[in-house]
C-alpha cells in the first residue's frame, strides 16, 4: 500500500488519521489483535510515526479511547505491592481515579463505548491495559483468566453502582470504606480458593 506523502487535506493530520484508524481497529478487533502495522496501513502512514506520536501500542490505545489518565501509570503500585495487598492496592488506585477530576471523563467514555457497541474497546482496555499488571503478578496461580474476569466483574459493578447509577450507599461511601468492604472478596478472586 502506498503511503501518503506531503501535506494532508484540510482538516486532516497524520495524528488524526492514526487515531481514527486505531479507534476503528481497536473497536473491531480488540487490543490484542490490533497491530501497529495494521493501524499504520489503515492510516496510510509509516509505523514509525505512531511511535513518534504515541510511544507504543498502549499509548496509542489510551489516546484512541480518549482515556484521561494512563491506566498503566495509575496501576503502577500494583507491580510492587505485597501479593496479599494486590486487590486493595488496585481497588484504591481505581477508586481514587474515579474520584479525581478525570472521573467524569472516564464514566462518559465508558458509557459512550457501551452505547456505541464498542465492546471490544472496553474489553481491550480491561484485558490489555488495566488487568495487565495484575496478570503479571498472578503467573503462579491457576485459572488466571477466570480470576481476572471475576475481579473485573466486581470493578465494573462498582463503576456502574457508584458512578453511573449513583446508588447512595455506594456513591457516598469513602474510598477506605469501600476498599475495606470489597477488597477481601477481590483478593479471594485473585489468590484464594475459587
Amino acid at each position: 500500500m502506498s503511503r501518503r506523502t506531503g501535506r494532508r487535506s484540510a482538516g486532516s493530520s497524520a495524528k488524526d488519521d492514526i487515531l481514527d484508524a486505531a479507534r476503528e481497529l481497536f473497536s473491531t478487533n480488540g487490543f490484542d489483535r490490533t497491530t501497529l502495522r495494521r493501524v499504520a496501513d489503515e492510516a496510510e502512514v509509516d509505523v514509525a510515526l505512531i511511535s513518534h506520536y504515541f510511544g507504543n501500542k498502549r499509548g496509542l490505545f489510551v489516546a484512541a479511547v480518549e482515556f484521561p489518565s494512563d491506566p498503566a501509570v495509575v496501576l503502577e503500585p500494583v507491580r510492587t505491592c505485597p501479593i496479599d495487598e494486590l486487590a486493595a492496592t488496585a481497588l484504591r488506585q481505581i477508586l481514587t481515579v474515579w474520584a479525581s477530576p478525570a472521573g467524569p471523563s472516564i464514566v462518559a467514555r465508558f458509557r459512550q463505548a457501551l452505547i456505541n457497541g464498542e465492546d471490544e474497546l472496553v474489553r481491550g482496555l480491561l484485558t490489555g491495559v488495566i488487568l495487565a499488571p495484575i496478570r503479571e503478578r498472578l503467573d503462579d496461580h491457576r485459572a488466571v483468566e477466570l480470576r481476572l474476569t471475576l475481579f473485573a466483574s466486581q470493578i465494573a459493578g462498582l463503576l456502574v453502582t457508584r458512578q453511573i447509577l449513583g446508588l447512595p450507599a455506594v456513591r457516598d461511601a469513602e474510598i477506605d470504606e469501600l476498599v475495606d468492604a470489597v477488597a477481601p472478596n477481590l483478593q479471594r478472586y485473585l489468590t484464594g480458593e475459587l
